[in-house]
């Protein structure tokens, strides 16, 4: 892994890098290529990708709802922050006491406006709520998970477009909103700026997904990986906009022949093998599966510092072997 150096502020066209809101001292430095952080370990992302993600929450969200989705947005580098109709604190599920950032009245303005189930009909039976919704005429995205989606849907934030809620509330969401076309068996639903999601646990699906849309699908498997959410499956959803970050993924296919046995320096020998469940890649080192992730032709980079892995072809177009530098030496694949 290699460290990134530190400059006081980016400089000429040079990207900047910064470390993932994490509480401390390093959330205000800036890098000038990208690696991990030498403080806390996570990984730099471009401070032009960062999004301001607004979460509303009422009395009685439910938990995972909104606490899955935060995790994958956080530890993607995103900046999100709590609101509520007022600031006065709130139960998530009678047991998880949150205090808001913001009220309805003070709240930043913010990329994607994010909504959730449990005890929903508090907030979209409010007037003043939904009227702030529709307020947020600068907002970019909105999101919803489980029962959230009729948050978006009493707005008319959903009208004419295709949705999915949670899997008990589905008859209910078609036969109140009949300009919506209600999906079945689906874990999320991408219309290009509007997305919705099945119930509770798809809600990190969701969540990846505009990773993936965002910042592309290598960011959204570091993160996955992270959080060890290891049965994700990418583009296990209806993608209908343009934008879809699953069409350049390499296939199977691709990827068999680079399976197998490879030396490695310090390490003697790894497994290189194929999941066919996400499509990836993974090394096994000292017995445990780090996943690496295909950029561009033979070019991988790795999971921690997404530092480039450079495969090398013989005269015959078979994988030989890798470089972990351009110009550096040449790790074979052994017979």
């Amino acid at each position: 892994m290699i460290q990134t150096s530190l400059l006081g502020q980016s400089t000429g066209d040079s990207p900047a890098y910064v470390c993932p809101p994490c509480g401390s001292a390093c959330d205000a430095l800036v890098f000038d290529k990208p690696g991990t952080c030498p403080h806390c370990n996570m990984i730099l992302v471009k401070k032009n990708q960062i999004k301001k993600i607004a979460f509303y929450l009422q009395d009685g969200v439910e938990v995972l709802d909104f606490a899955g989705p935060m995790e994958v947005f956080s530890y993607a580098g995103y900046e999100v922050f709590t609101v509520s109709k007022t600031k006065d604190p709130i139960k998530s599920q009678g047991v998880l006491k949150v205090i808001p950032d913001y009220s309805i009245d003070d709240a930043p303005k913010a990329d994607i406006l994010a909504f959730f189930g449990g005890n929903a009909g508090r907030a979209y039976q409010d007037s003043a709520v939904i009227d702030w919704i529709k307020g947020q005429t600068e907002v970019k995205y909105h999101f919803s998970v489980c029962t959230g989606a009729f948050m978006l849907a009493e707005a008319g934030i959903l009208d004419g477009m295709k949705a999915t809620t949670f899997h008990n509330s589905l008859n209910s969401l078609e036969q109140n909103y009949p300009q919506i076309e209600v999906l079945r068996e689906v874990r999320f639903v991408d219309n290009g700026k509007v997305i919705t999601t099945a119930g509770i646990s798809a809600g990190i699906d969701g969540a990846l997904h505009l990773v993936a849309k965002f910042q592309g699908l290598n960011a959204a498997r570091r993160t996955a990986f992270y959080m060890e959410y290891d049965n994700w499956v990418p583009g296990d959803g209806l993608v209908l906009s343009g934008d879809n970050p699953y069409d350049v993924a390499f296939s199977g296919p691709e990827l068999a022949g680079f399976v197998g046995s490879y030396s490695h320096k310090g390490d003697g020998v790894f497994e290189l093998t194929l999941n066919p469940t996400d499509q990836t890649l993974y090394a096994k080192i000292r017995g445990v599966n780090y996943p690496i992730f295909h950029e561009y032709g033979d070019v991988f980079t790795d999971v921690e510092g997404g530092e480039p892995i450079y495969f090398q072809r013989g005269t015959d177009g078979a994988i030989t072997g890798y470089k972990v530098e351009a110009e550096g030496e040449v790790f074979e694949k052994l017979k």
